[in-house]
């Protein structure tokens, strides 16, 4: 299997299973009606009081445990956003291996801006 294929596959079953995530906690959420505290009504709504902030990654963790809606919905969002920090990874090991420094540098430099607006941006605008 060469590179292509593979980041062909990772990113439709990603794809695929992140849906799966989302569609599961949309119809669990009209169905129950309310998650995490949260009606509904407060979800849907325009000026929703619903923070995705209040919602790390351990957190979503443990609603997914517990088969909370929104959680479901997030952990899609999440496995979404990270099936492209893979595929970016797997484009630096193609280029890597076709030795072409230019574009195994510049996704590399993609890779890193990932990584900066994921985990630090975060922590830099909290405070």
């Amino acid at each position: 299997m060469d590179f292509e294929d593979l980041i062909g596959n990772t990113l439709r079953i990603g794809v695929i299973i992140s849906t799966v995530f989302i569609i599961l906690g949309s119809v669990m959420l009209f169905v129950v009606g309310h998650s995490n505290g949260y009606t509904l009504s407060q979800i849907s709504s325009p000026k929703t009081v619903v923070n995705t902030s209040e919602f790390p990654p351990i957190q979503v963790a443990k609603g997914v445990e517990e088969l909370q809606p929104i959680d479901l919905i997030f952990l899609g969002l999440m496995l979404l956003i990270a099936i492209q920090v893979v595929r970016v990874v797997l484009g630096i090991a193609q280029f890597a291996s076709e030795r072409n420094k230019l574009y195994t540098i510049i996704t590399a430099i993609v890779f890193f801006n990932l990584m900066f607006a994921i985990f630090i941006l975060p922590l830099l605008i909290g405070k």
